[in-house]
């Protein structure tokens, strides 16, 4: 069967209606919408970065302008989304529980033999928690035998600890101060949730499944990376069968290489209605740079763990997306202490803007500011500083 052809403009139309963006408040407002949202989304992406506030309460918020960061927490209290680490650590629906079971048996398997002392320490935290409740790292005393070599040198208790999270046999919630406490999965797992191991074939179909529903369009690279971790996987075999019984549809966009798929039921002629979003840099739009390349244009990369002197646009540089057009990057921080967000560099791309762009754009950096618990903005430098004076006087400067 021939591939459906598709613009590339009808292309990024379908990418943002699957990431949540081709409206404000597509998915609602409250917590119901928070839990829609991660239902749709599949995985909204955990990272522990604060400069400014972190990224899934930043995804969240993106979508959900009346969002607030204790709805994340209620859902999981109430067992409705839980943590786990798949491609990445994220948060999932409860509802999709089993299909993160080959993922932790993929860690208790593969890898290096696990040395007796590691094992025998691990024995004895699941005993610990099964007798007295919940820990946390901290409640452990320091059995480093050697100093610490940097940031991914681990004490003993740690390193246990994250394994037997990796591997199921405890699971995470989060404290007030985002801490981890670590649990047994009966303690946070409702009684009635399906905890039978799906079969090789279908966890590759529900990983097929999973991505085009949350990305729209996409290749059989950005599958497989979502079952990274299940080696051996069946996610290319299985996708092909699924081509052939209808399940899945073959797509040819103008200008982009490479066999592409999407779901029969697609809506081609998806209406932007032209928001301005400020997106975190992992959010799902941004994590697979050749993706934004493709389709938007966009050559973006965050430079957190790039080398200063290499930096282009800063450490923590914020893509903003207008319609279906990215038209700047900026690297911002939260002061808290003085409840400032501080603009470091505004950059432009070079694309045509017109006053209501920018206009919404004033409103969504008010929200932002906002967001982040802070009182006022400050801005430093941009490559156009009309458009920037003309954000300025937005905000009575």
């Amino acid at each position: 069967m021939e591939p459906i052809s598709l613009s590339k403009s009808q292309a990024r139309k379908i990418i943002l209606n699957a990431a949540g963006l081709a409206k404000s408040a597509q998915f609602g407002l409250g917590i119901e919408a928070v839990y829609k949202l991660i239902d749709h989304l599949g995985f909204v992406q955990l990272d522990t970065n604060y400069v400014v506030e972190r990224a899934h309460h930043h995804v969240l918020f993106a979508r959900i302008p009346d969002y607030e960061p204790g709805w994340l927490s209620a859902l999981c209290g109430d067992g409705r989304v839980f943590e786990y680490f798949t491609s990445d650590a994220g948060y999932l629906p409860m509802k999709d529980f089993r299909f993160s079971l080959p993922v932790k048996e993929a860690f208790a398997s593969q890898g290096k033999p696990l040395e007796k002392s590691l094992t025998n320490l691990m024995q004895q935290i699941m005993d610990q928690v099964e007798r007295d409740g919940p820990v946390m790292v901290g409640d452990f005393e320091n059995d480093r035998v050697e100093a610490s070599s940097g940031w991914w040198d681990w004490r003993p208790a740690k390193v246990a600890l994250e394994r037997l999270y990796l591997e199921g046999r405890l699971m995470i919630s989060r404290d007030s101060k985002f801490h981890k406490r670590y649990d047994v999965p009966l303690n946070l797992v409702p009684q009635e949730t399906d905890l039978t191991m799906p079969t090789a074939e279908e966890f590759a179909r529900f990983i097929v499944l999973r991505i085009l529903g949350a990305l729209g369009i996409c290749s059989v690279k950005e599958m497989a990376w979502r079952a990274r971790r299940v080696k051996g996987n069946l996610v290319k075999s299985e996708l092909e069968k699924m081509v052939k019984e209808g399940e899945v549809k073959r797509v040819s966009v103008e200008g982009v290489r490479g066999s592409l798929y999407m779901l029969p039921e697609q809506n081609i002629e998806v209406e932007i209605t032209g928001g301005v979003f400020i997106l975190s840099p992992f959010d799902i739009l941004n994590v697979f740079r050749h993706r934004l390349r493709d389709f938007f244009g966009f050559d973006y990369q965050i430079e957190c763990f790039v080398p200063a002197p290499k930096r282009l646009y800063g450490y923590f540089s914020l893509p903003v997306l207008a319609g279906e057009i990215f038209i700047a990057r900026m690297d911002a921080k939260a002061d808290r202490k003085k409840k400032v967000l501080i603009v470091h560099n505004l950059h432009f791309e070079q694309v045509e803007l017109s006053g209501e762009v920018l206009g919404k754009f004033i409103d969504a950096l008010k929200a932002f500011v906002e967001f982040n618990q802070c009182h006022d903005i400050e801005f430093g430098r941009s490559n156009d500083q009309g458009r920037l004076d003309t954000i300025k006087k937005g905000f009575g400067r």
